[in-house]
């Protein structure tokens, strides 16, 4: 990563960052491709991917799926309990998120809503890997057979210390782990006259990673025949059209979900 940083704007000085956190994001293709092989392979079989993120991490679940670029597939996972920040105090508020974020057993009753398979897969965000829902979310994917890829920030999780009592962060829980190139703390931009540094770069590096993977699993589905409905604007595939394929890819959504709760709750799981 580069060791000069422009002085004469902060925003440049947040740019200049970003550009290591991209250069970092670019030497994983490797790995990006391997998520993007798992999760192509879950899409064809008719199943999900379910991608979870508590806190701020929730951006990159609705990064993934639905927005325009975006195509049916992926399981968004978001509990507004532990990712509704507006409030900021009082009811709702942030201090009751971050609590419920390192709850003990409140993943298992997230995962209990659901009739997973062995062929579906999941992406886990956590930028620290430290707190404990994302890392039981993850450990209840892995021992349900559920492949997990880990999205964290590994220069801030290797600096972390894990709100579980063994330790264990979510990367312990993964096939693929994947890096944000956030740096420790989050923050990129040291100012003269504050301590803490101020503009985070986990989203940034996430939502490269996040797309990287979609654009490589377009790919996939297209190579295997089933190209994917992708959504897409007025003005990019002509209103009539677009809205076909808007409608066509949320009931696809909707009849993928379906399977998610057939059996829920039968002797057999």
């Amino acid at each position: 990563m580069s060791t000069t940083t422009p002085t004469t704007s902060p925003a440049l000085a947040y740019l200049h960052k970003a550009q290591d956190v991209y250069d970092r994001v670019a030497q994983q293709i490797e790995p990006m491709q391997q998520a993007a092989d798992l999760f192509a392979a879950t899409i064809l079989t008719g199943r999900m991917v379910h991608v979870f993120g508590s806190g701020h991490s929730r951006m990159m679940v609705e990064e993934m799926w639905p927005r325009y670029g975006s195509f049916p597939g992926f399981h968004p996972m978001v509990e507004l309990s532990l990712s509704f920040h507006h409030p900021v105090v009082g009811s709702n508020g942030q201090r009751q998120a971050m609590f419920l974020e390192n709850v003990e057993g409140f993943a298992e009753r997230i995962l209990r809503n659901y009739d997973f398979a062995t062929t579906d897969s999941a992406l886990v965000v956590s930028s620290s890997g430290c707190n404990i829902v994302p890392i039981e979310i993850a450990e209840g994917f892995q021992k349900r057979g559920i492949k997990v890829v880990a999205l964290i920030s590994k220069d801030h999780s290797e600096a972390s210390t894990s709100k579980r009592a063994d330790g264990k962060k979510l990367q312990d829980f993964a096939s693929i782990v994947l890096d944000t190139g956030a740096p420790v703390g989050d923050a990129m931009v040291k100012l003269d006259g504050l301590e803490q540094p101020v503009a985070p770069g986990s989203t940034v590096g996430g939502c490269l990673v996040v797309n990287c993977i979609k654009a490589e699993v377009a790919k996939r589905l297209i190579d295997a025949g089933q190209p994917p409905k992708a959504l897409a604007a007025g003005n990019v595939l002509g209103s009539q059209r677009a809205a076909e394929v808007f409608e066509a890819a949320y009931d696809e959504h909707a009849h993928r979900l379906a399977k998610l709760f057939a059996k829920v709750g039968k002797a057999s799981n």
